[in-house]
């Protein structure tokens, strides 16, 4: 039974990597170095940040590289907000009587800030901050708290994190919601990967907090049954193709889509799912092909789905809002998209459709029915 919880706080708790990425960049221009695209940011981090800055900027003491960080970032920290599904498992935390600590590495002025903004700290029992090394203060939080190991788990988002879990004894558990990628993850072998704190607690809640890894891997495969989903690989006017990128997908390139709800119509779910995930309205939606995808190593957790694939064209405005499952999009020519790093269900769906003009000269006669 699950009576203890450490979180780490950015990226588990928090949303801060774009601050974090911008306030690295300036540390770099500072330095006299080219700035970094995110996807690079995010493969390169790691910590602990005396590490990270000894790989890239050797020649400058780590004092001056963390006052021109902290000063960019008191700027950029305003983009800051809580995660989807964070507040709502730190309250069940709380009505359950699990206690909650944090382990984390963030300056005590921004952390005070963002606390501020948030109110986690009200929910968390005890903090541990400006940490750069987390694997050297766990086991100092486990005896200060009388903490036992195997009732104790550390969630996080970054291989420090799994790898400081390792180190003092106790479950690990990651999520895909901040830094590191599902590839990074995996390499350190922790316990359990979950896409956010939002799975994690329907899963512990199904299993009564009990964390026993393998029991909640079958629960998030339930119970190795096929799952249902809809994708719509949608046009716009011009003819160019919606490709989006996800975390689910080991950051590579996809369309949106997902499961189809008891009692759903199937077109209906595509809508959902579209509207859900990019707030588009789409119509002449048509069917095209039936994948399966089954135990695919690029999917975040072991799986067996069948796919259905449609075509379909957005319709009025064509501006792309992302929720929370993608991290990036772009309209592109259906040959262009093919030169992407795509998960392999979608190139399928691809290498099957022709171009915009054709499927849905193709596709009139059935849609007009």
């Amino acid at each position: 039974m699950i009576r203890n919880i450490i979180f780490d706080w950015s990226g588990t708790l928090v949303d801060d990597l774009p601050a974090v990425w911008h306030a690295t960049n300036h540390v770099f221009r500072q330095a006299g170095m080219k700035e970094w695209t995110l996807e690079r940011f995010r493969a390169e981090f790691s910590l602990p940040f005396k590490g990270f800055y000894d790989r890239f900027t050797p020649q400058i003491p780590i004092e001056q590289l963390e006052q021109w960080f902290h000063a960019h970032f008191q700027e950029a920290q305003v983009a800051v907000q809580e995660l989807p599904h964070a507040r709502d498992f730190l309250e069940s935390c709380r009505s359950r009587g699990v206690r909650t600590f944090l382990l984390s590495s963030i300056h005590r002025n921004q952390f005070g800030q963002q606390s501020e903004v948030t109110g986690f700290d009200q929910y968390l029992d005890r903090i541990y901050i400006e940490v750069h090394d987390k694997r050297g203060k766990i086991g100092e939080l486990l005896n200060e708290n009388q903490l036992r190991a195997d009732e104790t788990i550390f969630i996080g988002d970054m291989q420090h994190d799994m790898e400081t879990a390792r180190h003092g004894g106790v479950g690990a558990c990651a999520v895909l919601t901040g830094y590191n990628s599902i590839d990074q993850l995996r390499a350190c072998e922790p316990d359990l990967i979950v896409e956010h704190l939002g799975e994690l607690r329907r899963l512990l809640d199904r299993n009564d907090w009990r964390f026993d890894p393998e029991e909640l891997r079958t629960t998030a495969s339930q119970h190795e049954k096929p799952v249902v989903t809809v994708g719509g690989l949608i046009f716009d006017a011009e003819g160019r193709v919606l490709m989006i990128r996800t975390h689910k997908w080991s950051d590579l390139w996809g369309i949106p889509g997902g499961k189809v709800r008891y009692g759903e119509p199937l077109v209906d779910a595509l809508r959902r799912e579209i509207k859900e995930e990019t707030d588009l309205e789409t119509d002449e939606i048509r069917l095209v092909m039936i994948q399966e995808c089954i135990h695919s190593k690029e999917f975040y957790r072991d799986a067996h789905f069948l796919l259905l694939n449609y075509v379909c064209r957005a319709t009025g405005e064509t501006n792309v809002v992302l929720n929370t499952e993608g991290q990036e999009f772009r309209w592109l020519p259906k040959d262009e998209a093919l030169q992407l790093a795509l998960n392999q269900p979608t190139r399928k769906l691809l290498d099957t459709v022709g171009t915009f003009p054709e499927v849905f000269a193709a596709l009139r006669p059935l849609i007009d029915r």
